[in-house]
């Protein structure tokens, strides 16, 4: 039931996605301008969520799971990123929160920089 749940979350989640970055597109904003409005909103929400069910912790669990894993990691996965960051450093571990804050945009960099690389390499030009 938990995979079902995460499934239709996720579908309203990209759906959001999808239209906030038409609309951002629509305003005149730069290619970056909805992913950033994505990625800022979609942080502010989960904190909300996750204040919320920290301080109701009688709220049913598949409530969290569909609001979180489904539809902010539809919508975008860096929100889950900001809350790991911010808790991280909440109990103190400011080392390990900037590390893990260097290492996700490091490594996703490269990461993609290497894909690209790798396509442009194997496949070549159209």
């Amino acid at each position: 039931m938990a995979y079902l749940i995460v499934f239709l979350g996720a579908g309203i989640g990209g759906s959001l996605r999808h239209f906030v970055n038409v609309a951002a597109m629509r305003l005149g904003l730069p290619t970056y301008g909805g992913t950033l409005l994505i990625n800022v909103s979609g942080s502010i929400v989960i904190g909300l969520i996750a204040g919320t069910f920290a301080l109701r912790g009688h709220l049913p669990r598949h409530v969290l799971l569909f609001l979180t894993t489904g539809i902010m990691g539809g919508y975008t996965t860096f929100s889950t990123f900001s809350l790991e960051t911010v808790l991280l450093a909440e109990r103190g571990e400011l080392a390990t929160a900037a590390g893990y804050v260097a290492l996700s945009v490091a490594l996703s960099v490269l990461g993609t920089v290497a894909a690209l690389w790798l396509v442009r390499t194997v496949v070549g030009p159209a």
